[in-house]
């Protein structure tokens, strides 16, 4: 039994996993806190003892979320070796991430359904989204477009529209669309920097 016991996650990874699991597929606030205890099967002090509070663990959840897709695109992009195959290599990662089984859409779009004007999970998708922003602002430096705010935010804007449509539309492949348009809109930029700015992407 002591064994049993010490290969137990901890009350704070069970609580984690459970609200991982709920609060994607049926909203956060949907989910009450009881549930979320009884699946992670723990006492309903832990979850205050831990979190402090419901808010807190929808705020944890959706941190967790933000890290594992950091992690995902951040290790798939050290596969590509051109500034340009990198940029347009967050869509493909994203392409196979919304083909994974239960995808059930972006979790940041889900949440935000239910958010209030600065509550925890207005706070949480806007630390994702910056960093969604910072990303591609990097990538399309990198790539030499003369304006890479501008750029980042056109293909961030691409990037939220694949999400939706691969869940509204059952569409997994809409990142495949996706490519080539940030492609077309990378190849324009491109066409209107300085001479030899274009060099990076080769």
């Amino acid at each position: 039994m002591a064994v049993q016991n010490a290969a137990r996650p901890p009350a704070r990874e069970r609580l984690l996993a459970a609200a991982d699991e709920l609060f994607y597929e049926e909203g956060v606030h949907t989910v009450g806190i009881d549930r979320v205890i009884e699946h992670a099967g723990v006492a309903k002090g832990s979850l205050y003892n831990t979190f402090g509070s419901k808010d807190e663990l929808i705020h944890a959840y959706l941190e967790g979320r933000h890290e594992r897709v950091a992690e995902r695109i951040t290790r798939a992009l050290e596969s590509y070796d051109t500034p340009r195959d990198r940029l347009l290599g967050v869509f493909e990662s994203q392409g196979r991430s919304h083909a994974e089984t239960g995808y059930r859409g972006c979790a940041f779009v889900r949440a935000s359904a239910e958010s209030h004007p600065g509550d925890r999970i207005e706070q949480a998708y806007g630390e994702y989204r910056a960093w969604v922003r910072s990303l591609f602002t990097r990538l399309a430096e990198e790539a030499g477009a003369p304006d890479p705010a501008g750029l980042a935010r056109q293909l961030h804007l691409l990037y939220d529209g694949t999400a939706v449509s691969a869940r509204m539309d059952h569409d997994p492949a809409a990142s495949t669309a996706a490519r080539a348009a940030a492609a077309a809109l990378l190849d324009a930029a491109l066409a209107g920097a300085p001479a030899g700015a274009a060099a990076a992407t080769d």
